[in-house]
């Protein structure tokens, strides 16, 4: 089963209220204020052998506290699932935890420790909590409302090409290894954003979960999609280059939907829109591109 097939299987079972639907990537508590989302980390998977656990433990809490900042919450705590395995490395994880934690203000709440059969890759899983905030919806946009990006799109791609050999700048790697949660940003925007989440697996197949989960089609143009320095140097700025970095994943922006008229209080680019209808249109300027045959990550 695709990941789509499982989680279509999913809607189908006794649903809490607050799931919404399993259409997005948190679900907000109906009796308490609180988002909770979870993520796991699989070894080879999301990241690489080679990886330093400093550096998987960062992106472990990151990718949750992402999920935290795309409804706009401020974290309150996280629960860790952690495999024990080598002392060496779990004592690197551990400072890396403690980095991480600290430097995105929250702490551990508590977790689950397990063994694995020996050469099984890791599997780490993070539950993340947020409070204090009126959590926007992957399916809130309105027609005709603006789509927007904060941030660039496509560095963590480069970054992975890179840590797996290619030559390249530190700061691409950087954002491979050490994604950073739009925490300050998500606050601001959860009270104006119509819809919000986080880009994760490709901004591609991310814009096309908001629009089927709002119910309308969304119009791209790649020619808008932000690009660093580093990237355009690294990769380059024609068709090609931004179609790889709009579907490579693991950027950790915020994807936002607001009113046509309505200019964000935070940076941002305004990368397309939304209309009546269904499905992805993707543009090039004036031009019409065709859909790619894979729009990001899915497993």
């Amino acid at each position: 089963m695709t990941e789509a097939e499982f989680l279509a299987a999913l809607r189908l079972l006794p649903l809490h209220p607050s799931a919404r639907g399993l259409r997005d990537d948190s679900a907000r508590l109906i009796h308490a204020p609180l988002v909770v989302t979870t993520d796991t980390l699989v070894e080879r998977v999301h990241f690489l052998s080679d990886d330093t656990p400093q550096d998987v433990a960062w992106k472990l809490v990151a990718a949750n506290l992402s999920d935290i900042a795309g409804k706009g919450a401020k974290p309150d705590g996280i629960l860790l699932n952690y495999p024990l395995s080598d002392d060496a490395w779990d004592r690197a994880f551990l400072a890396g935890l403690g980095e991480v934690l600290a430097a995105c203000g929250t702490s551990l709440l508590g977790g689950d420790t397990v063994t694995l059969p020996a050469g099984a890759p890791r599997v780490l899983t993070v539950t993340a909590f947020g409070c204090d905030t009126p959590a926007p919806p992957r399916g809130g946009a309105g027609e005709n409302d603006a789509l927007w990006v904060t941030g660039t799109i496509g560095d963590a791609g480069a970054g992975l090409a890179i840590a797996q050999g290619a030559a390249g700048p530190a700061e691409l790697a950087a954002r491979y290894r050490r994604p950073q949660p739009r925490i300050a940003e998500g606050r601001v925007l959860s009270r104006i954003a119509h819809a919000m989440m986080d880009v994760s697996d490709g901004l591609l197949i991310d814009a096309s979960r908001m629009g089927e989960a709002s119910g309308l089609a969304v119009h791209l143009d790649l020619a808008a999609v932000p690009l660093s320095a580093a990237y355009r140097a690294f990769a380059g700025d024609d068709r090609d280059a931004r179609l790889t970095a709009a579907t490579a994943g693991d950027d950790y922006e915020l994807l936002f939907a607001m009113p046509a008229n309505t200019v964000p209080p935070v940076p941002a680019t305004r990368i397309g829109r939304f209309a009546r209808g269904t499905g992805l249109r993707l543009s090039d300027g004036a031009a019409t591109v065709p859909l790619p045959a894979r729009l990001g990550f899915e497993h």
